[in-house]
């Protein structure tokens, strides 16, 4: 009888103590990586005017054009006229690095594959993206867009892989 109140008064102090608690998110940067010019040819202008990339192939000469951006190079390549290729700006993702490689025909997204990833020698990373990046893969497919879900127990990898194929697709002038 003489420990209720001690009882009680322990349990209202602590309820005050997990009530007046705020976490705050953590905060992570998914920006590009800076990236050397690959050795095709490219000629920028320095006004906000279009960036004019030339990519050498066996056979006929390439050119296409894309906006000025001061990030990733932008070095689409056309395989055949209706047959465009696009490799994603590379994008920290907290546990390592990775970029998208994008094959569209026409309008339609015909293939998405990892043109390079890093994880760091990190087995959990590499575990958690041999899991999950199949999935992204085809879930974009499907979605025929950069607008996908995340994949459970993906979080840092499932935004980093978004944000490269945005990328891609933009270089490619989709959505």
């Amino acid at each position: 009888m003489k420990r209720t109140p001690i009882i009680f008064l322990g349990t209202v102090a602590g309820l005050a103590g997990v009530f007046s608690f705020h976490s705050t998110p953590a905060k992570i940067s998914l920006a590009p990586v800076p990236t050397t010019p690959s050795p095709a040819t490219s000629t920028t202008t320095p006004s906000s005017g279009p960036t004019t990339t030339t990519t050498p192939s066996s056979g006929p000469t390439t050119t296409t054009t894309a906006p000025v951006h001061n990030k990733a190079p932008v070095t689409p390549t056309t395989v055949t006229p209706s047959i465009q290729q696009a490799t994603g700006a590379s994008m920290n993702y907290y546990f390592g690095i990775l970029s998208v490689k994008v094959t569209v025909a026409k309008t339609k997204i015909t293939k998405i594959t990892i043109a390079a990833i890093n994880e760091g020698g990190n087995s959990r990373s590499i575990s958690i993206d041999q899991y999950s990046i199949p999935l992204l893969e085809q879930e974009a497919l499907q979605a025929q867009s950069g607008n996908i879900q995340s994949v459970s127990g993906a979080s840092y990898t499932s935004a980093g892989f978004a944000q490269s194929l945005q990328s891609a697709l933009s270089k490619l002038g989709l959505k």
